[in-house]
């Protein structure tokens, strides 16, 4: 079984760029339905944790399929590269559903609102190409792991701002997950960077894949960078919204949506 289709690689590429444009515009004019933005009409639905599961589920599987078959396999920088990507999505695929999960039991409640399943179908065709590009680029395409003197500066440059990223990301999500359980309904988030912006684990997974960028120095990961503004800043601006149209007066005004001090 041989994945040597330069032409394939390359048109993976270009299509995760030409899909970045019209996702942000899309999205300026129409939210996705989950999360705060959850309303009928988007077909049948499923369980939020096995939505998650499922359309997060390639960034692993695809990963360690093709990761074998690059001509980097037994290249141990090649799978330390790989690392922090493989990391943030065993959070993201296995953690996370099981944290919403076992928010759920902890309220002793059923879930009432669904996953629409067009939307995971949406998604997990991202995540498909997206993790073909990673893997590929990191294990095979990138050609340089011996001659590149710079490769451990980037390496640990990106990954310090990785890291900060991952822990805003998964800090963030703890605290909206952790006020869900302890009332009915949505609350004021407060503390950390929740004081300087409506959606800090937005701002932090923007922040991760910059670091990516970093790490992989390539035009894959600026690709996935980009597509990840493009999908996550227009969503904080509705999530924004969403907060000042329902608290109030009672929502801090001096937050901005997902860049401290800037947006």
């Amino acid at each position: 079984m041989a994945f040597s289709d330069g032409s394939l690689f390359h048109k993976s590429l270009l299509a995760l760029y030409l899909i970045g444009p019209p996702t942000f515009i899309s999205l300026k004019f129409l939210q996705a339905p989950y999360g705060k933005h959850n309303r009928p009409g988007w077909g049948p639905t499923i369980s939020p944790p096995l939505a998650w599961f499922l359309m997060e589920s390639p960034t692993l599987w695809l990963t360690f399929l093709l990761f074998p078959f690059g001509q980097h396999a037994s290249n141990p920088k090649a799978w330390v590269l790989m690392f922090p990507y493989l990391f943030h999505y065993f959070h993201r695929t296995c953690l996370y559903p099981l944290r919403l999960y076992w928010n759920t039991n902890q309220r002793n409640t059923k879930i009432t609102s669904g996953f629409p399943v067009s939307m995971a179908l949406l998604a997990f065709l991202f995540n498909f190409l997206n993790a073909y590009l990673q893997a590929r680029w990191v294990s095979h395409y990138k050609e340089d792991y011996d001659q590149d003197r710079w490769f451990w500066w980037r390496f640990w440059g990106g990954l310090v701002v990785f890291a900060w990223g991952m822990w805003t990301n998964v800090w963030s999500d703890r605290v909206l997950v952790r006020l869900k359980r302890e009332g009915d309904g949505y609350k004021v988030p407060r503390g950390g960077l929740f004081d300087l912006v409506s959606c800090p684990n937005y701002f932090g997974e923007i922040v991760e894949w910059l670091g990516w960028t970093l790490m992989t120095w390539s035009w894959v990961g600026f690709g996935f960078f980009l597509y990840t503004s493009a999908n996550l800043v227009p969503r904080a601006v509705a999530n924004h919204k969403w907060y000042l149209d329902k608290f109030g007066k009672d929502y801090p005004r001096g937050r901005k949506a997902v860049i401290p001090f800037l947006y």
